[in-house]
């Protein structure tokens, strides 16, 4: 999470405003909008960290139609402030998240896809933003700028997410394979790099043959 973090505000102080007023690699949204969500996220695992710590019911966002106009609402902030917010609440998350007991560690929570957890999965959900996002930002990060251990870990979560997609996926880098089940196998292989930019959505180098389009995900 915080070498997540850390690329992540690399890869903003490399974007100039006009830049990151531009568009990102995400359909629909500037990079003003990328960092608006970032920072919400922080915020909405500060209330993940509440329901750990206190054991009443906090979700992340209100609703699915709130959290969207609150990301277009941060979006038309100025860019130093959208910057200075994104640190403040990366700062402010990990303040949260270091008060937490071991008790409080294992608190059910839910996410906001509805998934049932403990409190031990929020550095994982916030890893996952920070690391992928930064390669979204379109900036100087790549899929292959990212941690080994994490691209791996990375995979083992989306795989477990896209059932009925039909994969035999084959990394050509290490000697890992993975199993998406369905109703047809098409083998994908490439390196795990490539590999986990398919599976979250992203443009993917590198790839054996042209790979299977997917769902969106998260």
């Amino acid at each position: 999470m915080a070498e997540g973090t850390t690329l992540l505000l690399g890869a903003l102080d490399a974007l100039p405003d006009n830049r990151l007023a531009g568009d990102c690699a995400l359909p629909g949204w500037s990079g003003k909008h990328l960092v608006a969500h970032v920072a919400l996220n922080a915020e909405a695992l500060m209330n993940l960290a509440t329901w750990a710590r206190t054991g009443v019911e906090t979700p992340m966002y209100s609703s699915p139609t709130q959290r969207d106009a609150d990301i277009e609402t941060h979006s038309a902030l100025p860019a130093p402030e959208l910057r200075d917010r994104v640190v403040e609440t990366a700062v402010a998350l990990d303040a949260s998240l270091a008060g937490l007991t071991e008790e409080q560690w294992r608190q059910p929570i839910r996410t906001r896809q509805g998934r049932e957890v403990t409190g031990e999965e929020i550095p994982w959900m916030r890893a996952r933003e920070v690391m992928v996002h930064a390669v979204d930002l379109n900036a100087a990060v790549r899929f292959d700028d990212l941690p080994g251990d994490f691209l791996e870990s990375l995979v083992e979560d989306i795989v477990g997410k896209r059932s009925g997609a039909g994969l035999e996926l084959v990394a050509t880098d290490k000697d890992l394979r993975w199993t998406v089940p369905g109703d047809t196998k098409t083998e994908v292989s490439g390196t795990v790099a490539g590999i986990a930019a398919y599976l979250a959505g992203r443009e993917a180098d590198g790839l054996s043959r042209p790979a299977p389009p997917l769902e969106p995900w998260l």
